[in-house]
């Protein structure tokens, strides 16, 4: 009779322990849910939202140049040519009463001077008169890879000849969908503005640097939905992969991070500041194969 009471006993402990154990484990998740549920970003999210960026910042560099050099030609005395787009891009003009188009074909696949591989059509659509001192420029692409990235929308590019400060300036407002290798689909959206600072007009493409600002829509592969809006202009010097300085903030259900990309020096380093205070250097991508 004894040894039936223990193993009741027995018995009884052993389920109280699973209960417990079950208890446990369900308080566990929902803590990580609760943690989920208040988390901005992940880092592989950072990476494709900056990998996102750097392939509009890249789009908007080609059509700024490009444009470059049919406004320089037009008020220089020589043909102004850039050394940015290679001979392996074949570039189209057609002029008409009031407008003009450049197509820049870049082939099957056509290899920048910044290691950049694209293919398909970009195609520039703005008012002929070159005297206007503000225009906008329209972008679309067709059948248009990007480092294997399939993108597609375009851009309107309000492009001033001259800011304030004397310099070129232009304002895009973007809207592109890429489908990148695996499958994942992303997208991005917003306005940021460009001001061309250094390297207007010298002809070498790894000398141009601008400074821009704005905000922007970033939604990922799951879905989530990034708002990220720059507050210190970043310094993107084309000659790096990557902006040298600045500051952007990064905003998901109301909550913020920050991301301060330095302090000039030309590295994949970025230093993510989380909505709790907690501070991480983080490695940042751009289709670097270290990262």
């Amino acid at each position: 009779m004894r040894k039936n009471v223990t193993s009741v006993r027995q018995l009884a402990t052993i389920l109280m322990a699973g209960i417990m154990a079950v208890s446990c484990s369900k308080e566990e998740a929902e803590t990580q849910d609760v943690a989920t549920e208040t988390e901005v970003i992940t880092i592989a999210e950072l990476k494709t939202a900056d990998e996102s960026e750097f392939l509009a910042e890249e789009l908007m560099n080609i059509a700024e140049d490009s444009y470059a050099e049919d406004e320089i030609s037009t008020f220089s005395k020589f043909n102004y040519r850039s050394d940015y787009l290679p001979d392996c891009v074949t570039v189209t003009t057609v002029v008409t009463d009031t407008t003009k188009e450049r197509t820049l074909d870049f082939g099957e696949g056509c290899e920048l001077p910044n290691g950049n591989i694209l293919s398909g059509l970009l195609v520039l659509t703005y008012e002929k008169d070159m005297d206007v001192a503000q225009k906008t420029i329209k972008l679309s692409l067709e059948d248009f890879t990007f480092n294997g990235v399939a993108v597609e929308g375009g851009a309107d590019i309000l492009r001033m000849r001259s800011n304030g400060n004397g310099n070129p300036q232009a304002t895009a407002t973007v809207s592109f969908d890429a489908t990148w290798p695996n499958g994942d689909v992303t997208s991005l959206n917003g306005s940021r503005t460009r001001e061309w600072i250094e390297g207007f007009g010298s002809g070498f493409w790894g000398d141009n640097v601008f400074l821009i600002t704005g905000k922007r829509t970033f939604t990922a592969k799951s879905g989530a939905v990034f708002e990220k809006e720059i507050i210190v202009p970043l310094r993107r010097e084309t000659a790096c992969r990557f902006a040298v300085s600045g500051v952007l903030t990064i905003s998901r259900r109301g909550n913020m991070a920050s991301l301060d990309f330095g302090d000039g020096n030309c590295d994949a380093k970025g230093v993510l500041t989380l909505p709790n205070g907690d501070v991480q250097e983080v490695s940042l991508r751009r289709f670097l194969k270290n990262d």
